[in-house]
């Protein structure tokens, strides 16, 4: 009686491992094979960023946006893919490649050397500049070094802020004096900008103009770059398959003249903007 029991526990419990098996999720070695097995990607996205990601009813809408559909249709084949959008901060963008809550990341986010060793980047897809936005009544910021002794942002995962206050070369402009005052995100840190409670917002120039014209001539972006920001694919460190895919895909979209519509259709007209012509050379994946 004894073993007979015994026997049907191992046997339920053999059923419910089965069960376990055959439900749970699949795991895949790119997001190049699930493409072309599931036709599904999650996509991490900022959604609060105007004219590169900002969610809008269900999903986001933004440049960005508008990158990644073009991208991974190209790499599944010309065929769009089904896509669930997943927001990003800067803080979480490595974690959430590293335990899989998205596949692929575009969300501004920079190639740097200190990210290369947790996330494989696709690209450069665009390359923005550091700049520093001010309110537009404010005499006293005409340049980047006038931010000494000056209130800036520090938005959660960003490195912007260390451009200004380190020197090189992880900094650029070696400004001791300015002060941060943190900020969750940079709709925060507009939104300080806009109550007095900082003196500038210094981050990428496209970043900037996509809040300026948000504001409706509230702020002023100065117009004088002083960096290279390389935005790169975020995807699972070793994916080398879908790096290379990805690759590809933003070689095309440079050529056909998408890129450059794009960059148009969200940015066109910002004052103090200058927009890329040409493709950046791509990282090579690592």
């Amino acid at each position: 009686m004894q073993m007979r029991r015994t026997g049907a526990v191992f046997a339920v419990a053999a059923l419910a491992l089965g069960v376990a098996a055959c439900g749970g999720n699949k795991t895949y070695s790119s997001l190049s094979e699930k493409l072309k097995d599931s036709n599904e990607v999650t996509v991490g996205t900022k959604w609060d960023q105007p004219s590169l990601g900002l969610k809008q009813g269900d999903a986001p809408v933004g440049f960005d946006v508008d990158v990644a559909k073009a991208v991974l249709k190209e790499i599944n084949g010309g065929k769009d893919p089904k896509i669930t959008w997943k927001e990003s901060a800067s803080s979480n963008r490595e974690a959430f490649l590293s335990n899989g809550t998205v596949d692929i990341i575009f969300a501004t986010y920079s190639i740097t050397d200190a990210r290369k060793p947790k996330v494989t980047f696709g690209g450069p897809y665009v390359i923005a500049h550091q700049d520093v936005m001010v309110r537009k009544d404010d005499t006293s910021i005409t340049k980047p070094q006038d931010l000494a002794n000056k209130r800036i942002c520090k938005a959660a995962g960003s490195n912007s802020y260390k451009r200004i206050t380190e020197p090189p070369p992880d900094g650029q402009l070696g400004l001791s004096t300015a002060k941060t005052v943190d900020a969750a995100n940079y709709s925060e840190c507009v939104q300080k900008l806009s109550g007095s409670n900082l003196d500038a917002v210094t981050t990428d120039d496209l970043i900037l103009a996509g809040f300026a014209k948000q504001a409706g001539g509230n702020f002023k972006i100065l117009g004088q770059p002083f960096t290279d920001e390389k935005y790169g694919i975020g995807l699972k460190k070793g994916d080398k398959t879908t790096c290379e895919a990805v690759n590809v895909a933003v070689k095309k979209l440079w050529d056909n003249g998408t890129m450059k519509q794009l960059l148009d259709k969200w940015f066109g007209g910002t004052e103090g903007l200058k927009l890329s012509e040409t493709a950046p050379p791509a990282e090579g994946c690592s």
